[in-house]
C-alpha cells in the first residue's frame, strides 16, 4: 500500500467521522445554547441543569440518525474491503 493510498483511506475515514459526529455535535450545541439562554434569562444558575436536556437530545438524535450512521459506516467498510480485495 502506497502512501497516497493510506492518505486516501485516512481522508475518507475523517469524512465519514465528520458525517456521523457532526449532526450530533450540532444538536448538542443548539441544546446547550438554548439552556444557557434560558438560564441567563431566568437567572437560574444550576450547573447540572444543562446535562439532562443535552443528554436526552443527543440520544434522541442518535436514535433518529442510527440508520444514516449505519449506512455511512457500512459504506466505508465496503470501500475498505474493496481496497483490501484489490490488493492494496
Amino acid at each position: 500500500m502506497t502512501g497516497l493510498a493510506i492518505l486516501d483511506v485516512a481522508r475518507d475515514g475523517i469524512f465519514v467521522f465528520l458525517k456521523i459526529a457532526g449532526p450530533l455535535m450540532l444538536v448538542s450545541l443548539v441544546v446547550g445554547l438554548a439552556v444557557s439562554l434560558f438560564q441567563a434569562l431566568t437567572q437560574i444558575q444550576e450547573q447540572t441543569l444543562i446535562y439532562v436536556p443535552k443528554v436526552v437530545a443527543v440520544f434522541a438524535a442518535l436514535l433518529l440518525m442510527l440508520p444514516f450512521i449505519g449506512d455511512a459506516m457500512a459504506g466505508y467498510m465496503v470501500r475498505i474491503a474493496a481496497r483490501i480485495a484489490a490488493g492494496g
